[in-house]
């Protein structure tokens, strides 16, 4: 028996297997007032009263009420929202933003734009007694931050006063870092199937800057011990490993780290699986860890799929480059 089908073509998205990460969006848009307009706003002469604190409690109100007005959004609970209105003397305008966290499933950018656009409305509405001939120009997302995506930003750029207002939390870099990645797999390193895991992990350090080899090594203790002392041997300072951290006979990936420890790293693994279990409860089976190799090879041991791997990196790749620089004695700054 098929299930019925949809009633409508629409439907608000499932979150409830995202994880929760810290999310920010901060939205941008303009109203140009015109000579008389933009006088009477900046002197704050307008007949209705003060515009710009108005104009805070529009944005505040618009971002609370996204999904009032947008009935697929999710109803969030804003825990930081701020609004802006600054003047723009050489072209007449008041540039509004509006910035908009919280920690979620979801993203925040519509109550963002919410926010701006509320604000925007209410300066027009206060301004148009004195000059009608008002517009509202470039509302758009500014950009966002938060999830497996990490940053995004909007390609028309951000000018250097909003690069050092808000600054953006982009992943650290990993330029010119030395890293390998091996897959643990009988069946890979047997040519029985094309893995799929570390090329993904691959791609992901290379767009970090990394420099990244591929290694495939099958599964058991000695060839991944073996392995990973040959990299501290050579002086690589980050080896991540995808596979072999299950329940299965032959997942021997955390006994591999173990035989080559200098120091474990337990507090990588606890994340990784707390994280992961927004995804699925069987991410609690997993036995991902982390060990030092010497003093300057840190090691992960990530489970064996592309998703897996995905995952994980967008739980453990903002901690890479702070890690790797406490290795070489640089601190926790």
């Amino acid at each position: 028996m098929t299930d019925p089908q949809p009633s409508s073509g629409f439907h608000m998205a499932d979150v409830r297997r995202k994880a929760l990460t810290e999310r920010r969006a901060v939205a941008v848009g303009e109203l140009r007032a015109g000579p008389v307009g933009y006088a009477a706003l900046v002197e704050r002469t307008l007949p209705k009263g003060d515009a710009f604190a108005m104009a805070e409690v529009a944005g505040l109100q618009g971002a609370k009420q996204a999904s009032v007005l947008m009935p697929l959004c999710h109803p969030l609970s804003l825990e930081f929202v701020e609004v802006r209105c600054v003047p723009v003397p050489e072209r007449h305008a008041i540039r509004v933003y509006c910035a908009c966290a919280l920690t979620a499933r979801t993203g925040v950018e519509m109550e963002a734009l919410a926010g701006a656009s509320a604000a925007l409305l209410t300066l027009y509405d206060l301004t148009k007694p004195v000059e009608p001939a008002l517009s509202i120009d470039a509302v758009r997302l500014l950009f966002k931050e938060g999830g497996k995506k990490g940053v995004w930003l909007h390609p028309g750029g951000m000018s250097e006063a909003e690069q050092a207002y808000y600054r953006p939390r982009a992943l650290a870099r990993l330029d010119g870092v030395a890293a390998t990645v091996i897959t643990v797999s009988d069946r890979a390193a047997s040519g029985m199937y094309d893995d799929a895991s570390g090329p993904a992990l691959q791609s992901a350090l290379q767009a970090l800057g990394a420099n990244v080899r591929l290694r495939v090594v099958p599964d058991g203790v000695t060839p991944l011990a073996d392995l990973l002392r040959e990299e501290a041997m050579a002086g690589t300072p980050l080896v991540l490993c995808t596979g072999g951290t299950g329940l299965g006979p032959r997942d021997l990936s955390p006994e591999a780290l173990a035989n080559v420890a200098t120091r474990h790293v337990p507090g990588v693994g606890e994340l990784f699986r707390s994280a992961s279990s927004a995804h699925t409860p069987l991410a609690w089976l997993s036995r991902a860890d982390a060990v030092l190799v010497g003093e300057k090879t840190l090691v992960l041991a990530l489970p064996g799929s592309p998703k897996a791997v995905a995952q994980g990196m967008a739980i453990l790749g903002p901690l890479l480059a702070h890690a790797l620089a406490m290795m070489r004695g640089e601190g926790h700054a």
